[in-house]
Parts: structure tokens; sequence; C-alpha cells
């Protein structure tokens, strides 16, 4: 079942969406395998500790991290990977790794690659290892208010 915050956002606001249950994944890409998805279109969710803040950086499966690259993308000074603890200790209703890309529920700032800007759906996470959610991008972008970052 996906995260009871996500549905209650998503059905609250008549936002058409589709789960797709799948075998247990613990990394972006096999969960883009496991759903059908090009990985290209399948959203991870990576929390960065930028200038002391935890945000959340929302990348299609298929781009690699490159911290520097990512901290003048964000307009951070300082940027670094958040730890597992410190992931915990703010997102405690979702399993670490599977949290979808909402930072309003977390209280987080979101920025997004451009490159999920490029497809009519975004695939992601729905809070579990075993589900994601597919659902049109320009409605994700309504509800997440994400910040474009630069590339």
């Amino acid at each position: 079942m996906i995260a009871p915050r996500l549905k209650e956002l998503l059905d609250q606001n008549g936002v058409s969406y589709h789960r797709i249950s799948h075998p247990d994944t613990y990394h972006a890409h096999s969960t883009a395998t496991a759903t059908h998805v090009p990985s290209r279109q399948f959203a991870k969710t990576v929390i960065v500790k930028a200038d002391k803040r935890l945000c959340m950086v929302v990348l299609p499966a298929s781009d690699r991290i490159h911290l520097q690259d990512l901290r003048a993308g964000i307009g951070a000074h300082a940027l670094e990977l958040a730890t597992e603890r410190e992931i915990r200790d703010v997102i405690s209703d979702c399993e670490v790794g599977a949290m979808p890309p909402f930072g309003d529920f977390y209280g987080m700032e979101v920025f997004v690659s451009p490159h999920l800007r490029e497809d009519e759906d975004i695939v992601f996470n729905g809070g579990t290892h075993n589900e994601a959610v597919r659902m049109h991008y320009r409605d994700y972008e309504r509800l997440a208010h994400p910040n474009p970052m630069r590339m």
C-alpha cells in the first residue's frame, strides 16, 4: 500500500494516479525495471544536506549523482548526502530509500531534474520498496512545488 499521507494528498486533490505493485527492489534502476518503466522516467528521491538543511533532490533513475554538479545545480555552498539516521529522524512514515518525492510532507525543499519534465508522466516509489505510483508530471509539479535544478 502506498504511504497514507501520499494517498490522501492525491485523492483530496482529485489526481488521477496508478499504483504499481512489484517485487521488493532497493535501487531506482531495479525498480524501473520491475515496473516496466524506462529508467529516465522513474524518479529517484535523494535526501541531501544543502547548507546544513535537508532537501529532496528528484532525479531520473538513469542519472548518476555527482555531488559537485548537484551542489551547483541547486545553488548550495555545501552539499553532502544525508545519513540513513538523519533520513529516519525526519521521514518515519516510509521505508528509507522509498520516499515519494513530496518534500512538503517533511518540511523539505524539493529540487527536480529538468530531465523528468520531458515526459508526460512521472513514476516514483510510493513509500515502500514494493509499490510505485504513476501520475501526470503536471499534477506532480502542481502538488509538490519543486524547484528546477540548473543543469
